[in-house]
């Protein structure tokens, strides 16, 4: 148990007390009496776990503690956190005013835990039949994952500059366009182990 695995768990602790704060507040909002309070809380831990990825990382690197135990928890913890927020924003509504700007729509969640369940299962199936995965990241998949943090930081800042509607939207897009690439890629992998076959007109 590096120092870089410790700030990794605490990085998961992080996750419930997050999300218990986040539905006490949306539990306030629907009281008609918001407790402004168990919101600022809800996005300094958002923030602080957010941060505590780039430090365990950085940790990891500079004191030459990576390990088997990292590369498993570290994922764990970045997914946990990002999905955990999108889940509770979709559940409960941040906003004293309009519901469309304090709580995403449900299929937002869906495509986005439905995406990964996807690869998930894909990645498991690379491994029983190649015995190995090579997985590359797509720059698709890189902005869908920015720009579901800005969504997520977007309903719990109750930023107005754009609808919600347009950023979940372009999110949406990103997750989507990235999943089918990175299953296209898994079956060219199979492909080139012979697992699998394009169909002959």
């Amino acid at each position: 148990m590096t120092t870089a695995n410790k700030i990794t768990v605490v990085r998961i602790v992080m996750i419930p007390a997050f999300v218990t704060m986040a539905i006490y507040y949306g539990e306030s909002i629907k009281r008609g009496q918001p407790l402004e309070w168990q919101r600022f809380t809800a996005i300094a831990i958002f923030i602080l776990a957010a941060v505590s990825d780039g430090l365990d990382g950085y940790v990891a690197r500079r004191y030459n503690q990576r390990s088997t135990l990292g590369v498993i928890l570290d994922p764990i913890a970045d997914k946990g956190l990002l999905l955990s927020g999108i889940i509770t924003l979709s559940l409960t509504n941040w906003s004293e005013v309009e519901a469309d700007t304090g709580k995403f729509p449900v299929w937002f969640p869906v495509l986005v835990i439905s995406r990964d369940a996807i690869l998930l299962v894909g990645t498991l199936v690379l491994y029983l039949l190649n015995g190995k995965v090579h997985v590359k990241p797509h720059w698709t998949g890189k902005v869908a994952t920015v720009l579901q943090m800005v969504a997520i930081g977007w309903v719990m800042l109750q930023l107005l500059i754009i609808p919600l509607f347009y950023l979940v939207l372009a999110a949406g897009a990103f997750t989507l366009v990235s999943g089918i690439l990175y299953v296209a890629d898994g079956v060219r992998q199979l492909q080139a182990e012979g697992h699998a076959h394009p169909a002959k007109s």
